[in-house]
């Protein structure tokens, strides 16, 4: 990444301040489609993602990766099991949306990074550093303190922190690009989703076609409200470190925090702002440590890349074989 040009990191920046704008922007959306209901939008949302994605990989000529994943029953598994999880964490977060959650979502996303090290540990047997195991006991304090807080667990926050943390794992072993994936995942969605769309319909509790047309646009538009923040996420991952996407990956759950409080004037009483204080103590000690050892990587490889260059001046010339 330290060889990208200035002007590729700026654009790489300015596409991933979009991308998780978009995402933590996207709670203003969800409410514009009532009267549908959570369902009824979720199967909307898989059916229209699968159309524009499908419009995008025509355009950019990219489908060879579709007859390799098939060959991989393996892969294809790994897949189902993520277009299932990311199922869960569409609808609970549309549902958490719309019936005036946004607050307790929002939280679920600033806990992610910390659920993701814990399954990290119990199921990849990963070994954490000193600050990361900090970060994961003051995490589990502020799940208590807003256990107490809400009158019981937040279990809005818990799904879509597991859901989302088994989404990145599933998606990390398929190892499928951003677009590629998003199409895998949504095309094994897409028939259940039309087929409840279809049923719903025939119930003639369907809102698609009977609330006119800027409603049914509305509806459609999820598809594209889910692709672009994607695409914009995949320009910029491939311009600028890691580190960098790490630290913006927290404007999501921050804007949707702030409108929750802010547009929909959820309450916010002392012992959840203390929960949430918790949690960014902890966040920031992940932050700490994150940054802490992306430096020491880079000062290591800075000295190995030095040490090879005096090496290679003060080694004797080799003639060349004929």
């Amino acid at each position: 990444m330290a060889g990208k040009p200035r002007g590729e990191q700026h654009i790489g920046l300015l596409n991933g301040f979009a991308a998780y704008g978009m995402w933590g922007l996207v709670p203003l959306f969800w409410p514009l489609l009532k009267p549908a209901g959570a369902a009824e939008i979720l199967a909307h949302r898989m059916a229209w993602s699968l159309v524009v994605v499908s419009a995008v990989l025509l355009v950019m000529r990219r489908w060879a990766w579709a007859g390799e994943l098939l060959r991989q029953p393996r892969k294809l598994g790994l897949v189902t099991v993520a277009s299932a999880v990311i199922t869960v964490n569409w609808g609970v977060y549309i549902w958490a949306v719309n019936s005036g959650h946004v607050v307790e979502a929002s939280l679920g996303y600033f806990i992610n990074p910390l659920v993701t090290i814990a399954m990290g540990v119990l199921l990849l047997k990963e070994r954490l550093r000193p600050v990361q195991w900090a970060a994961v006991g003051v995490g589990l304090a502020a799940v208590v303190v807003l256990t107490i807080g809400y009158g019981r667990p937040p279990w809005i926050s818990l799904c879509l922190a597991f859901s989302f943390a088994t989404y990145g794992l599933a998606k990390k072993k398929v190892n499928l690009g951003g677009i590629e994936s998003l199409a895998a995942e949504t095309a094994i969605q897409f028939l259940p989703a039309v087929a409840y769309l279809l049923w719903l319909g025939s119930r003639g509790d369907a809102t698609f076609g009977t609330e006119g047309a800027g409603h049914a646009a509305l509806l459609a538009a999820t598809g594209v409200v889910t692709a672009i923040p994607l695409v914009c996420f995949g320009a910029a991952a491939i311009r600028v470190p890691l580190s960098t996407l790490g630290l913006l990956q927290y404007l999501a759950p921050v804007f949707q925090f702030l409108l929750g409080i802010f547009y929909f004037h959820e309450a916010m009483p002392a012992e959840r702002w203390a929960g949430f204080a918790l949690v960014w103590v902890a966040l920031s000690l992940l932050t700490f440590d994150a940054l802490r050892t992306a430096r020491r990587g880079a000062l290591a490889l800075r000295e190995s890349a030095r040490a090879g260059v005096t090496s290679e001046v003060a080694a004797p010339a080799v003639p060349e074989r004929a």
